[in-house]
């Protein structure tokens, strides 16, 4: 049975999207606008109580949070496509912990930045420079961690491409749409990283 993803081909949404093409697992999409407030249908909301995406219906087996999601993915079908978990138990560690790094100190930053600029703008309302400020000092101080990590491995986890790489793929994109690049350009293992991860087929 093909898998559904319900939510757009972008943010969120995306992590999941990828995860399948890596692991070579068919889907089909079913678009949700929240723009339009489709993610507040009855329909919907059937499916995800708090209305927000992406959700996957496998069968008779629904599922929400991407994070969720793409591990569950990556365990499901890990003899199948690229292994994103790893192939020990120290591996699979490391992975779990910069999946937690990714969601809990990069993840919170980038999406202040993208609301404070790129949403605000979109909305037609100010926005807000102190936010902007700490949360790019913030951001800058994790890619410097990450810039120590990625001097001596060529991935988040390791010397594989894992979950914790590709969790980082939606969100960083939108560094180039807020003029914020320059954040992972300056850093040299850190830009070498983005690079690999970002040209990958499934991205």
């Amino acid at each position: 049975m093909v898998v559904k993803v319900y939510g757009p081909d972008f943010a969120s949404a995306k992590r999941v999207l990828v995860c399948l093409i890596e692991k070579e697992v068919e889907f089909e999409t079913v678009p949700i606008d929240i723009i339009k407030g489709q993610n507040k249908d009855p329909d919907f909301l059937n499916l995800q109580l708090f209305g927000v995406v992406p959700v996957i219906q496998d069968g008779d087996y629904t599922l929400f949070e991407s994070r969720a999601i793409i591990r569950y993915y990556a365990e499901k079908y890990k003899s199948q496509g690229t292994d994103l978990l790893g192939k020990s138990i120290e591996e699979r560690g490391a992975v779990e912990q910069w999946l937690e790094v990714e969601a809990q100190n990069y993840h919170p930053a980038i999406d202040n930045l993208v609301i404070e600029i790129l949403l605000a703008s979109k909305k037609g309302i100010p926005s807000d420079a102190k936010v902007i400020e700490e949360s790019e000092k913030k951001l800058g101080k994790v890619l410097d961690i990450y810039e120590e990590r990625l001097s001596k491995s060529k991935y988040l986890a390791g010397d594989f491409f894992s979950l914790a790489d590709l969790s980082h793929l939606p969100f960083t994109k939108y560094l180039a749409d807020i003029g914020k690049m320059y954040l992972i350009e300056e850093r040299k293992h850190v830009k070498a990283w983005w690079d690999d991860i970002s040209s990958r087929p499934s991205w």
